[in-house]
């Protein structure tokens, strides 16, 4: 009986470690995959699965003291985009690990 318990234990472990071993690799496949925002004109973020921005560009055309509320605006609109684009990227590497996800 006790080398029985032993055996479940030793098993969760081991699927305990698999899963570890998973989710280490969705991690670095976000951390390498990049979503590209481009959808509030003048405005382009590049930032990863992971959610670290990587770039920001800015169209020189919004950079104007008299748009400044407008370009916050943007910023802010395509700040969310690109998140929202990430966390999506996210849960498709995590359903395709894990399908009861």
């Amino acid at each position: 009986m006790c080398c029985q318990k032993g055996l479940k234990m030793f098993d969760k472990m081991k699927e305990l470690m698999e899963m570890k071993k998973q989710a280490d690799r969705i991690k670095k496949d976000l951390d390498a995959a990049t979503v590209e925002v481009t959808e509030v004109s003048g405005v382009k973020i590049v930032i990863s699965g992971s959610q670290n921005f990587r770039s920001l560009e800015i169209d020189e055309a919004l950079v104007n003291a008299k748009d400044k509320r407008r370009l916050e605006m943007d910023l802010l609109r395509s700040v969310n985009a690109a998140i929202r684009q990430s966390q999506n990227l996210a849960a498709q590497k995590m359903k395709a690990v894990l399908p009861g996800f």
